[in-house]
């Protein structure tokens, strides 16, 4: 197995096609600016991309522009000398000079101040570092790799990114798509984080009935991966050697009772619903009901048996 295998799960079409235009990639020694929602797994993507280059056995640095308090941050990627300004009493070496050799992972890149992104465009097109307080640059071998879950392009035009830094990072962007867009690697980046996470902990197994799957599946994961890892985390302690129904899920996660409404028709909740989640959700209710009978189900939605198998079909239920 390779690194993209072994850290980046999943196989739907959408994420394939990105993992495989990495493959590509981490070869060469290119920069890299991976896009994608928060959750995504940018961060692994960019580890991935580390361990399947020439560079695998160099330092992997990363940094989280958005945690560095902006009067430090050239500090923290350039270095500085003892003196260079008031409380530098030691060396710092600098996240760049720290990656030589290797990758250096620049999590957040929108979040740099335009300052610093002048002096990180300088580094990019000579690779020459210069720590504060130092009279020559020094020549560093180093991959950079930027992940951002912001529109750059937008920033370039409201005047808070670098147009040229932009272009100069998006010479290959990888853009990770958000779970929603891949339903059919839900169930099984859920088994993979159970395993994962039953071992960690020392606990059995969870196991998640058909009903609840369809329901994960039909979620919206707005926090992405990293939401999907955190639900299994809390019922692999929680629930560690049960069978897990929906009831057991966080309230957020269970059908929305109201959208049915009770003895006056249909209620519409008032901070709204996703249409194609809610029919998705009657469908397999319909067949859980029916125990897979499909004539019977379309009959319990007041659906034709063609009209019922279409939309089988187009929500992957069959």
């Amino acid at each position: 197995m390779d690194a993209f295998e072994t850290t980046m799960l999943g196989k739907s079409p959408e994420f394939l096609s990105v993992l495989r235009s990495a493959q590509i990639v981490a070869a060469t020694d290119v920069t890299v600016l991976v896009e994608g929602e928060s959750g995504t797994g940018k961060e692994l993507l960019a580890r991935a991309l580390h361990q399947g280059s020439p560079r695998c056995e160099g330092p992997f640095v990363a940094i989280n522009c958005a945690a560095l308090p902006e009067q430090l941050v050239e500090s923290e990627l350039f270095g500085h000398r003892r003196g260079a300004f008031t409380g530098a009493t030691d060396h710092q070496t600098g996240r760049i000079r720290a990656a030589s050799g290797g990758t250096l992972f620049l999590d957040e890149i929108g979040e740099l101040p335009l300052a610093i992104q002048a002096k990180l465009l300088r580094f990019l097109e000579n690779s020459e570092c210069q720590a504060i307080g130092e009279t020559q640059p020094q020549r560093v071998n180093v991959r950079i790799i930027a992940a951002t879950n912001r529109d750059l392009q937008q920033q370039v035009r409201e005047g808070r990114f670098r147009e040229d830094l932009f272009y100069r990072l998006n010479i290959v962007p990888l853009t990770l798509p958000p779970l929603r867009q891949r339903r059919s690697d839900i169930a099984p980046l859920l088994l993979a984080f159970n395993r994962e996470l039953a071992a960690q902990h020392g606990l059995p197994l969870p196991h998640f009935d058909r009903k609840t799957v369809h329901l994960l599946e039909a979620h919206s994961w707005p926090g992405n991966v990293r939401e999907l890892r955190n639900l299994c985390e809390r019922m692999v302690i929680l629930h560690h050697g049960k069978h897990i129904g929906p009831e057991m899920l966080p309230q957020a996660l269970r059908p929305n009772q109201q959208a049915l409404g009770l003895a006056g028709g249909i209620a519409l909740p008032a901070q709204g619903l996703n249409l194609e989640e809610l029919e998705r959700e009657l469908i397999s209710q319909a067949l859980d009901r029916s125990h897979g009978n499909r004539s019977r189900a379309a009959r319990l939605l007041g659906l034709s048996r063609d009209t019922l198998l279409y939309r089988i079909k187009k929500y992957a239920l069959g």
